[in-house]
């Protein structure tokens, strides 16, 4: 059996034009739309646009961090898909804040409240969502932390988490508290382990050396990339790759409208058959 994992930060649900230029304070207090020659600066709500792109995009599993909780249902709705949401930080008076995200995306930014949401595609090669678990991985300051386990009806589990960022050391111990108990809870089942470590290979090496050495988990995207989709008891069918700024570009009015910060990771495995 072979299926694609796909990890991606999309900002809160938020545009990022390539043009420092465009993302403006007029843009952001007034709502006035910033244009280039080339791409487009909207702050408007684009949970339209998010779920098309996924929607169209093939894979079997998506990790997904800085998910506004009320992007959940409506992403799995569009990809047909099963969902396993767990809430990450700023999340009281959700309602209220989901109104004023909607009014302006990019005043209330990450204020909305996050969540990393896990899709599963239905039916699919991994059979639905048979078990979800969540875990804080970081407690305090600068923000609360937390990861979801997704074992799958194939029986391939799925860790999706955000670390800390800007702090390496807090950001390596929330992914090697994440591996501990990805761990306790897997057993022995193949295990894709990913999302946006906040660590880069190249700069940071230790935590990815016993991520592999204490946990059997290999397959950093880059040196310098963030977000990884790691694996134990899975073959990786080519290497894992972030897609071309181009892939999460929209059109709009004649210019490109880009989602996220982040460009999505992929990466494709195969599980063995069980021999008879």
């Amino acid at each position: 059996m072979q299926f694609t994992a796909l990890t991606w930060n999309v900002f809160h649900g938020r545009d990022f034009p390539p043009d420092p230029a465009l993302r403006t304070w007029r843009s952001r207090l007034l709502r006035i739309e910033e244009r280039n020659e080339t791409h487009v600066q909207v702050n408007r709500e684009l949970l339209p646009e998010f779920c098309a792109l996924l929607r169209e995009a093939e894979w079997d599993v998506a990790l997904l961090q800085e998910c506004p909780p009320r992007f959940a249902a409506p992403l799995a709705r569009a990809c047909g898909a099963e969902w396993h949401r767990a809430l990450t930080s700023r999340n009281s008076f959700g309602s209220l804040r989901a109104l004023l995200a909607r009014r302006n995306p990019d005043l209330m930014a990450s204020a909305e409240g996050g969540s990393n949401l896990t899709l599963v595609r239905v039916p699919g090669r991994l059979g639905g969502i048979a078990e979800r678990r969540e875990a804080t991985i970081h407690e305090g300051a600068p923000e609360r932390r937390a990861m979801a386990f997704t074992r799958t009806a194939s029986g391939v589990c799925i860790v999706n988490l955000h670390a800390t960022a800007h702090e390496p050391e807090a950001a390596a111990a929330d992914v090697l508290r994440a591996a501990q108990l990805a761990r306790r809870w897997a057993g022995d089942a193949p295990l894709v382990f990913g999302g946006d470590f906040n660590l880069r290979p190249g700069r940071d090496p230790a935590p990815f050396a016993r991520l592999r050495e204490g946990f059997g988990l290999t397959g950093a995207t880059a040196p310098g990339a963030i977000d990884h989709l790691l694996a134990r008891g899975l073959q990786r069918v080519g290497e894992p790759f972030a897609w071309p700024p181009e892939r999460r570009e929209l059109p709009h009015e004649g210019r490109a409208l880009r989602l996220s910060d982040h460009a999505p990771v992929e990466a494709r495995f195969r599980r063995a058959e069980p021999s008879a």
